[in-house]
């Protein structure tokens, strides 16, 4: 295989499984914590969110460029307005939020960009970093598309919290999953 085919292959892949997964997390969260939802877009809990970090930490650009196509989708023909700048700008956020903290937590607390060096404090600077990105670029972009109640502190504060516990449980949830897949090939051998 070329060069040039491997670098389409591997883009592609990270782009289908970071369009595929948002998208299939997003549904499962809002049945799992639709009680929890506190306005069209603002969760107490948004597993996602953690999704979308996981995501660009990995796959970088075209994990960014497939979750903002799901995002897209997602909104355009679920709750939101059918309106196409709209959910044009909830996609670019949704994607490029956690992309832009990527980039800032790698230049800023000495991140390796291949993740070798990542522990829990980085990681907890990373979830804070892209919260607050993602949830006031998301307000900003709700009160510049006249969304009842955006844009205020309220909605802010519980968008970046629900994105913080979102990050935190989901990312303690795959790696109880992958200590637990350890513990597994052990006992087997």
């Amino acid at each position: 295989m070329s060069k040039i085919s491997a670098i389409f292959s591997e883009t592609f892949f990270g782009f289908a499984i970071s369009a595929l997964t948002y998208a299939s997390l997003f549904y499962f969260n809002n049945w799992l914590t639709s009680e929890l939802t506190f306005s069209l877009g603002v969760n107490w809990i948004y597993l996602p969110a953690g999704l979308r970090l996981f995501l660009t930490l990995i796959f970088g650009l075209p994990g960014a460029i497939g979750i903002a196509l799901s995002s897209f989708l997602i909104s355009y023909y679920g709750d939101f307005p059918h309106d196409l700048s709209v959910c044009i700008g909830i996609g670019l956020i949704s994607g490029f939020a956690p992309y832009l903290a990527r980039v800032l937590v790698i230049r800023n607390i000495q991140l390796a960009p291949d993740l070798s060096d990542l522990n829990m404090p980085k990681l907890l600077g990373c979830i804070l970093v892209y919260a607050a990105l993602s949830a006031g670029a998301h307000q900003v972009w709700f009160t510049l598309s006249g969304f009842e109640d955006a844009g205020s502190l309220n909605h802010f504060l519980v968008m970046f919290i629900g994105d913080v516990l979102g990050s935190i449980l989901l990312i303690a949830l795959i790696k109880y999953c992958l200590d637990s897949l350890k513990r597994f090939m052990k006992t087997a051998h």
